[in-house]
């Protein structure tokens, strides 16, 4: 039984199609992560004397609760004064998904997704009918092209830790393309400075590396992977007082998630799965830890085309 829930509580009576259904049968809810709060949505900062408006929310927009899977549903679009579109451009979700040991998601279809898995801790046990299995954990990535369809699976063992992890959704720029899977280690991440894990580039899929290779298609700009749009994932550690700037692109728009910790971003404080948008063309916008802290952010292009028919990133 799938409850799905916006974050004032009330009900949905259906998702997304793709959210697997169902799949931990009669699951008891297991209550392992602690309850985040109502988020504000849609909030503009004005800039009042700092350098950039941040507009925020401060939690989830929306929760999918299958007891051992869960997943907060964050929707950069919402986060607009005047949103016409839950995603933002080439981002369409992230969903934070937590995943008791014992948790199985059977075999499921994804079609016009690119998906990214980071696991920050724990492994994520991926198996399918083409590659078969693949564990993503803190030194690998995986990012899933799926094209015109992919049909995977997801477990966390009986003795795996509790996973929390995130799974990125990417709109690709063109709906049927060539399904593609890479997976492969990631540079060791050192405080204070940003991993560029993935940006556009190459279709991996038209490069002559078969399906089965899995191996790093990498992007523009030194990035390590590949998606298939104008978007650039980066993510850094920090420790109390760290300072750092956010990276920036001339044109784009910055996305900005805390996965855990504390930090100011021009001075305003963002807590544990709070998100900021800066559509500002603005350069040097600090961010400054106050705990151990680590945050992932994207670059979006405005206007890249987008294809909207994926199973998830629609």
């Amino acid at each position: 039984m799938v409850t799905v829930t916006r974050a004032d509580g009330t009900a949905v009576p259906e998702l997304i199609d793709g959210v697997p259904g169902g799949q931990t049968p009669e699951a008891e809810r297991v209550n392992l992560w602690p309850e985040q709060a109502t988020p504000e949505l849609a909030v503009p900062r004005p800039a009042g004397g700092k350098r950039v408006t941040i507009y925020r929310a401060d939690g989830h927009h929306l929760v999918a609760d299958q007891g051992k899977f869960v997943i907060h549903f964050h929707f950069p679009g919402y986060l607009l004064p005047e949103p016409t579109d839950h995603g933002h451009y080439g981002l369409a979700t992230i969903a934070e998904s937590f995943l008791a040991p014992g948790t199985w998601i059977r075999l499921h279809e994804h079609h016009d997704d690119e998906i990214i898995s980071w696991v920050p801790r724990g492994v994520m046990r991926h198996d399918d009918q083409t590659v078969g299995k693949l564990d993503t954990d803190p030194d690998h990535l995986m990012v899933m092209n799926a094209g015109r369809s992919f049909w995977h699976e997801e477990r966390v063992m009986d003795d795996d830790q509790p996973l929390r992890m995130l799974q990125i959704f990417v709109r690709p720029h063109s709906p049927n393309l060539e399904p593609h899977i890479q997976h492969g280690p990631i540079p060791e991440p050192v405080t204070g400075e940003w991993r560029h894990l993935f940006g556009p580039g190459p279709d991996p899929a038209a490069c002559g590396t078969e399906i089965t290779e899995t191996r790093a298609a990498p992007g523009a700009d030194g990035a390590s992977f590949t998606v298939r749009n104008d978007v650039h994932l980066y993510d850094i550690r920090l420790d109390a007082g760290t300072v750092a700037e956010l990276p920036s692109r001339p044109g784009w728009h910055t996305y900005f998630h805390v996965f855990e910790g504390e930090a100011q971003v021009d001075g305003e404080r963002f807590t544990q799965a709070q998100s900021g948008l800066i559509t500002e063309d603005v350069t040097g916008v600090p961010i400054t830890a106050t705990g151990p802290t680590r945050v992932v952010l994207f670059q979006i292009r405005p206007g890249a085309p987008v294809s909207n028919t994926g199973t998830v990133s629609r």
